[in-house]
């Protein structure tokens, strides 16, 4: 944030009195958030089709403690250490969410 201009010359703030015009939020600040017809379609999605194999092995690994497993799984499947720990956190909601 800049501070008011004194309207003087020289100076800490030097230069001509002006009124600051508000500026529209970019397109990029809201890159990654889902809209509401994105995160619908995907619900409906996961209902009809159902899980891949891979996660319903990761989902049985889960059920019997085995994080660390199912992250590396995961991992060979999803390709990425973030990916593979997102996957994991959504599906033990899900399976939270199911109790």
């Amino acid at each position: 944030m800049v501070a008011p201009r004194s309207g003087l010359a020289v100076g800490f703030n030097s230069g001509h009195i002006t009124t600051q015009i508000a500026v529209a939020p970019k397109p990029s600040n809201r890159k990654g958030a889902l809209s509401q017809k994105t995160r619908f379609v995907r619900e409906v999605i996961r209902e009809v089709s159902g899980f891949t194999p891979y996660e319903r092995r990761v989902m049985e690994l889960l059920k019997v403690g085995k994080d660390k497993r199912a992250l590396k799984l995961l991992k060979k499947r999803m390709g990425t250490h973030i990916r593979a720990k997102r996957k994991r956190e959504e599906i033990t909601n899900l399976m939270r969410r199911r109790k």
